[in-house]
């Protein structure tokens, strides 16, 4: 079966967060799941792996380990959620997503196993999208004999399809108020969530956040005799007295100590929200080496970050006679206000003093009149755009949040007409934003890179 045809059953199947209206709202649940890896042969126990939770960081702090493993020679499989192009970006190995022919293998194992108990009755429906991707990877990881695999939790936590694994570790990154009509509507409920990935006796990577967060995650790791492994020392605030730290606003630099070395940390992902994802990654990796048996070198954990791929978090795009343009996916207020912290500071260390737009679409289910708030007032002009999911908000809505703030905001009919529109309001000198939505990014990425190429 061809890769075409194995993206059109994808498609085709239940997105876990969109209801069609007359139906009822899905139910979460690990059973179906298990039945599924059973039946597969259980290829989630034939590779070791992380598994990484959190509302916003932990695909970077994902893709920082998995940099990380690899510059240490080892076979990283990455698994991480959603897509920003192509839907074989969310399962990598040694950095590299899988081809197309083994992601349609896979698929059809998979497809394959689940047609088979629906049909004598052991499953009652088939998997959903994100399950069915999951038991990709899992096989994929299995098939290549991965040294380790870095899971992304895709929404929750307990009851999320990556959540069959045994990890080694289990990372919590920052908690806040995301997907409450699934998770809970209190930082407390949604930390429970997360915490779900914990297992009796195992090892919790995490850092200080909210009070609220702190205190359940503690409890249900002190119910489950976890140890905890503060990632804190890694952060160049806790280090700062002695080390340098570089204020570039688009690149994290500055020296850290790592297992008794100094070593110059030198992250693409800019952002002083990122520095806290470095650190989950970094003692992530000092925990393998220290209680799993992986070797690993400060060098090492410097290469990795160094070489940490990661595109849409705060990417500056320069074409040619046109105004810099920074993409970002920030997606709930969280997000938003890393993003508003960072378009501040880029400002002012680049002293750009011209018209500034924001290229805005986000789906309905989102908090999109409070990232208005937050956002919106930093620019002169927002145009909104609807995104391409069945969940999108339309550009109307945007465009009466904008109001709420004082803002003027345009519509624009999808990503494309968004950054033409963007560019014929925006002087050279000034600066063009895309964020809202991961979806968003990746329609307008790839956009923006042809035209930078006729450009030149």
């Amino acid at each position: 079966m061809s890769y075409t045809s194995a993206l059109d059953s994808l498609h085709a199947r239940v997105g876990e967060l969109h209801t069609p209206p007359g139906q009822p709202r899905r139910k979460f649940r690990l059973e179906e799941m298990r039945l599924l890896v059973e039946a597969l042969g259980h290829p989630e126990r034939r590779f070791r792996s992380v598994l990484i939770a959190g509302t916003n960081g932990k695909g970077s702090t994902a893709a920082t380990l998995a940099a990380i493993l690899k510059s240490a020679g080892y076979r990283c499989g990455l698994y991480t959620s959603p897509h920003l192009v192509r839907v074989n970006e969310r399962i990598r190995i040694d950095g590299e997503p899988i081809s197309d022919g083994d992601f349609a293998r896979h698929y059809f194992r998979v497809d394959d196993c689940a047609r088979r108990l629906v049909t004598d009755g052991t499953l009652p429906a088939h998997p959903s999208f994100f399950e069915a991707l999951t038991a990709v990877a899992f096989e994929a990881f299995a098939d290549t004999r991965v040294d380790l695999a870095v899971l992304e939790v895709g929404m929750g936590g307990r009851l999320d399809a990556t959540n069959v694994v045994e990890p080694l570790l289990s990372v919590i990154t920052d908690i806040s108020l995301d997907h409450t009509e699934w998770l809970g509507e209190t930082i407390p409920l949604i930390a429970r969530e997360k915490a779900g990935i914990l297992r009796p006796g195992g090892v919790l990577v995490t850092l200080p956040q909210h009070p609220e967060a702190n205190q359940t995650i503690g409890e249900v790791a002190a119910e489950l005799d976890v140890r905890g492994v503060n990632a804190a020392e890694y952060t160049p605030s806790v280090q700062r007295s002695a080390l340098n730290v570089s204020e570039d606003p688009l690149r994290n630099r500055y020296a850290l100590t790592v297992m008794g070395e100094t070593i110059e940390v030198d992250s693409p992902l800019g952002g002083e929200h990122q520095r806290r994802n470095i650190a989950l990654a970094i003692a992530a990796a000092v925990e393998l080496c220290s209680s799993h048996g992986y070797r690993i070198t400060p060098a090492q954990i410097a290469e990795g970050i160094r070489h940490t791929e990661w595109p849409g978090r705060l990417e500056r795009v320069r074409v040619p006679g046109k105004a810099d343009m920074l993409l970002d996916v920030a997606h709930n207020p969280a997000g938003a206000w890393a993003l508003r912290a960072a378009v501040s500071s880029f400002e002012n260390a680049e002293s750009t003093s011209g018209k500034r737009v924001l290229i805005f679409g986000c789906m309905k289910d989102k908090a999109y009149a409070e990232m208005a708030q937050i956002l919106f007032p930093l620019f002169d002009l927002v145009v909104a755009t609807p995104v391409e999911s069945p969940r999108s908000a339309s550009a109307n809505d945007i465009v009466q949040a904008a109001e709420k703030t004082g803002v003027r905001a345009i519509t624009a009919r999808d990503g494309h007409e968004a950054l033409e529109t963007a560019w014929a309001e925006t002087p050279q000198d000034g600066l063009i934003v895309v964020a809202g939505s991961v979806y968003l990014v990746g329609e307008v990425g790839p956009l923006l890179k042809r035209v930078a190429v006729e450009v030149r």
